[in-house]
């Protein structure tokens, strides 16, 4: 970059992953969707291009660049125009901290380069590796480090564990113990969960099939999260009624089964209630979503039919690598009471499902608790935070929320709850900028109101299993990128008691929205916070004082976040997509890692995002995946298993209504 240019700072959220880029670059800059049409120069001067991948964005969108009197943004022409701090302009002139939206992308602008000097980065918080709950630890997060790899922590795996293909006589000769398997599920999640029970389905025994991971009940990670971002039991996922993670076949769905409930509970209203929903959505009703109790129960008694309590084994995965027979062997260690126990599992068919490896936690509340040690004031909406309700409940305040997705909605719920007990709470709800519209794909267009953009679930619903599934399985790499980014964004669900709440606290004063960057957070002398922000609408400076402040902007799915799959992509060298996750192949195998064997591995769930589906972390993306590994396992002769053609299908089905198990042991 010439010195002698001024340089500014462009900071974005990626509409698909949600990370964050953050480039420093020097006037003239165009914006566009194609590298090519964009000026290479301009008067003589190097023109910085940036291209943001959307069908909404034009090839050569827009312009920024220097005059006489300031740095001005110059739309070119383009088909769906430029917004300043959510006003569509043709020109106009940048001040520091406005906000210019692009299609789906919201950037943010610095002129000042030192007043966005914040942290950046992968600012997460870590699940602990051996109690898998969320470790707020600034210390070791702060920086963007990643934990240090398990081999070098300890004397195992050992050295020969380096090797690209591992030695079956070396495995022996350690004389720990030596476990082999058909087939094994890495994470005993629900991604797990959901491949095993295909497996069972078409034909696995038990003996053949083992799951790792660190707890026994395979919904247990998800169930936390939930209830920490304020989703009980009693409370609705934002989930299909189709979407059942313990039954394949979504029939009877999860409407069917409360309906009837319902009914013989002599709750005739509620049934037909819920069957309207799933008839009449989302046109004539509100999208139906089952109960998050429901969920767990129903895999509860899934779990014990296909004998899962059998195939989970307690253990942390540390390490990967293909064998010298054609398989895999997989290092993992198990701490009891008295010490740590190391083991192997050698197996021939392998399914990665990790889940998220971390929680995504913006970088200036990350600097706020390493400064002040204060993990109470401010939190993140995943970690375990019933003490901000109750201390509101009891003495009052004042809370700000960071974010406005659907954990962010939950949220507001929840505060609206506790002004049950306590009148004396106010709600602050700070965002980045303005959304005067909705996300655009072909003539579709998303509702916004309250600057929340509605979408019944996190992706278009023909994602699953319709059209737009269709398009991305015989999309390019970079066709996939572009179209994942159009459908993506952050989205809340269209509830109608959720808008009535915030249309109540609009009316009502308690409940406020405001729009800036935040340039640092600092502690007040009372132990609240003072958010001090780049304010838009009045173009200067303003602070937000609140005695709690709730991010919930999300989760991290980066592949270097996991240690595990860091390992194993650094060490076979495997591709990463152009998203950064794993690259699989339509049927969510990691081509690369495929054996001489016939040995397989498969991936699912966030790791996956940027391949073939676009709603990969959701039940029926799970499903999805499931099904076509399976599928691919069945055509390569894989032992004991048999394509769900329509009598096994019956059978199978049958079985899973009278609650018999897929097949004996």
């Amino acid at each position: 970059m010439n010195p002698g240019l001024l340089q500014i700072r462009l900071r974005w959220d990626d509409p698909a992953t949600g990370e964050r880029r953050e480039p420093i670059l020097s006037v003239p800059i165009a914006l566009g969707r194609e590298f090519a049409q964009m000026p290479a120069s301009l008067r003589e001067q190097r023109v910085a291009r940036i291209m943001l991948d959307s069908g909404q964005v034009s090839r050569f969108h827009a312009l920024i660049e220097q005059d006489s009197v300031g740095v001005a943004i110059a739309d070119q022409n383009s088909s769906n125009g430029t917004f300043v701090n959510g006003t569509r302009q043709t020109r106009s002139f940048l001040t520091n901290g406005d906000t210019i939206q692009i299609g789906p992308y919201q950037i943010s602008v610095f002129l000042d380069i030192q007043s966005a000097a914040t942290p950046i980065g992968d600012s997460t918080i870590l699940f602990h590796s051996e109690t898998d709950l969320p470790v707020p630890d600034a210390t070791s997060t702060l920086s963007g480090s990643t934990p240090t790899a398990p081999a070098a922590r300890s004397n195992f795996p050992p050295p020969f564990f380096q090797a690209q293909q591992v030695s079956m006589r070396d495995l022996m000769d350690t004389e720990l113990m030596v476990h082999e398997f058909d087939y094994a599920a890495i994470g005993a999640g629900l991604g797990s969960f959901i491949w095993v029970d295909l497996l069972r389905l078409c034909g696995a025994r038990l003996n053949q099939v083992v799951a790792i991971g660190m707890e026994p009940q395979p919904y247990a990670r998800y169930q936390r999260l939930c209830q920490n971002s304020q989703i009980p039991l009693h409370e609705r996922l934002r989930s299909n009624s189709d979407s059942c993670p313990d039954n394949i076949w979504g029939f009877p769905s999860y409407a069917f089964r409360e309906s009837w409930h319902s009914f013989r509970q002599g709750q005739i209203g509620s049934a037909l209630k819920y069957l309207w929903q799933v008839f009449a959505e989302p046109t004539l009703a509100e999208t139906y979503t089952p109960r998050s109790g429901n969920v767990f129960a129903s895999i509860d008694r899934e779990a014990q039919r296909i004998g899962w309590q059998q195939i989970f084994r307690y253990g942390r995965v540390l390490s990967i690598r293909q064998t010298n027979d054609g398989r895999y062997a997989i290092a993992y260690s198990r701490s009891t009471a008295s010490h740590r126990e190391h083991a192997f599992i050698v197996s021939r068919y392998l399914h990665l499902a990790t889940g998220y490896p971390a929680i995504q936690f913006l970088p200036d509340l990350q600097a706020y608790r390493e400064k002040t040690g204060d993990f109470k004031s401010v939190v993140n909406a995943y970690e375990e935070h019933e003490h901000v309700y109750q201390k509101l409940e009891q003495y009052g305040g004042t809370v700000l929320i960071r974010g406005r997705g659907i954990v962010a909605s939950r949220v507001v719920q929840r505060i609206y709850e506790a002004r049950r007990k306590n009148p004396h709470i106010s709600l602050l709800h700070l965002m980045r900028s303005p959304k005067p519209q909705g996300n655009k794909f072909g003539k579709a267009q998303r509702q916004v109101k309250h600057h929340y953009e509605f979408q019944p679930f996190n992706w278009p619903k023909a994602c699953w299993g319709g059209e737009f599934r269709t398009v991305l399985e015989s999309a390019n790499p970079q066709q996939r990128s572009r179209l994942l980014t159009d459908w993506g964004g952050t989205t809340t669900a269209d509830r109608h008691d959720w808008q009535r709440i915030v249309q109540e606290g609009l009316n009502q004063g308690w409940y406020k929205i405001a729009f800036g960057e935040v340039e640092r957070v600092e502690q007040d002398g009372q132990k609240g916070t003072i958010t001090y922000i780049q304010e838009k609408d009045f173009k200067g400076k303003t602070q937000l004082e609140a005695d709690f402040i709730i991010d919930a902007t999300g989760l991290d799915a980066k592949v270097n976040a996991n240690p595990l799959l860091e390992d194993l992509v650094t060490h076979y060298d495997l591709p990463i997509n152009t998203l950064g996750r794993l690259n699989v192949a339509n049927d969510f195998e990691l081509v690369e890692m495929r054996s001489s064997g016939q040995g397989r591995v498969y991936a699912a769930g966030a790791s996956t995002l940027g391949g073939p589906h676009a709603a990969v972390d959701s039940f029926l993306g799970l499903q999805y995946a499931a099904l076509a590994a399976v599928d691919s396992l069945v055509s390569t002769r894989a032992p004991n298993l048999r394509y769900l053609n329509g009598l096994t299908s019956l059978t199978q089905w049958l079985k899973w209504v009278t609650n018999q198990a897929p097949n004996q042991p």
